[in-house]
């Protein structure tokens, strides 16, 4: 056994998908499922279970997958301590992240990270399930970080810092009836059609959260997946939306309105808290850290 093979491994567990999991890698299918293949030749075991077209971990799968990758944590600590004497880091991290969400500058951030640390290998992870699917890869061990969003407390599972913020606010078309106010309550605009992402996405949650403290209800009849696209769905009549503000500032014919009661979406950096950082992981987060202390200076 090598570490390649565990890292393989722990890459189909994660992606169920040898496809998916090469392309994570970057490196040829035939090469991860060769060294899955061999892996399990080795142990004497099925790893996965690839009877059905989506394959799925067997039994022994599932329970060996922890302890895999606390060896892989076991190497990185090898590797970190090693490096301590050279000043140089290497390595590899992987970062989860919200699709167009630029609260936070994460190409400049990858773009210092690079030139200060050449060494590292970094792969990025858009979030297929929002906020909620970033949490549970960062659990599993499938990420190292991740750029997210929360209603409410951060898991007990994980460590995170507040980066930057950004209002909740009401998003309606023109004519709207509501198109002048100032300001507006969730009474105001509870029985309008809303436009909205998918349960699992932070904003969704924050406003599914506020409209339940309330004790209203609301009716969401556009789903879109993709937070960038949904004021543009207002433009063309189609409903209102609870959005940060920031998704909304360039969406043609429209108006955004503060909403009372409404908490900010707040993006954060996260990591488990059951997980060692890596001295890669730990660079990173002091670069983001550092940034934003330098843009609160700024602001």
């Amino acid at each position: 056994m090598d570490v390649r093979q565990f890292e393989f491994f722990s890459a189909v567990a994660g992606e169920l998908s040898f496809t998916r999991a090469a392309e994570r890698l970057t490196i040829a299918q035939s090469a991860v499922s060769a060294g899955v293949r061999s892996l399990e030749n080795e142990l004497g075991v099925q790893l996965f279970d690839r009877s059905r077209r989506q394959i799925k971990l067997t039994s022994t799968g599932e329970l060996l997958l922890p302890k895999v990758r606390d060896a892989l944590d076991a190497v990185n600590e090898v590797r970190d301590v090693a490096q301590e004497s050279t000043h140089a880091i290497t390595g590899a991290i992987v970062i989860g992240l919200m699709t167009s969400v630029t609260l936070v500058n994460v190409p400049r951030l990858l773009g210092v990270y690079r030139t200060g640390h050449p060494g590292v290998g970094v792969r990025l992870r858009a979030a297929r399930r929002g906020s909620a699917g970033l949490v549970d890869e960062l659990v599993s061990g499938e990420l190292d970080l991740a750029f997210l969003a929360l209603s409410g407390p951060a898991p007990t599972a994980l460590l995170a810092v507040p980066l930057a913020s950004s209002p909740m606010v009401l998003v309606v078309p023109q004519g709207h009836r509501l198109a002048s106010a100032s300001a507006v309550d969730l009474a105001d605009f509870g029985a309008e059609e809303f436009i909205d992402l998918p349960p699992g996405y932070a904003s969704r949650q924050i406003v599914d959260d506020a409209f339940a403290a309330a004790g209203l209800e609301r009716r969401v009849m556009i789903e879109v997946s993709d937070i960038g696209t949904a004021a543009e769905y207002v433009t063309n009549g189609l409903g209102v939306a609870l959005l940060p503000a920031f998704t909304a500032r360039d969406a043609p014919a429209v108006h955004r309105i503060p909403v009372a009661d409404l908490p900010d979406f707040t993006v954060y950096l996260a990591a488990s808290r059951k997980r060692r950082a890596s001295a890669a992981v730990r660079a990173f987060v002091d670069l983001a850290l550092s940034a934003d202390e330098a843009r609160a200076r700024q602001t």
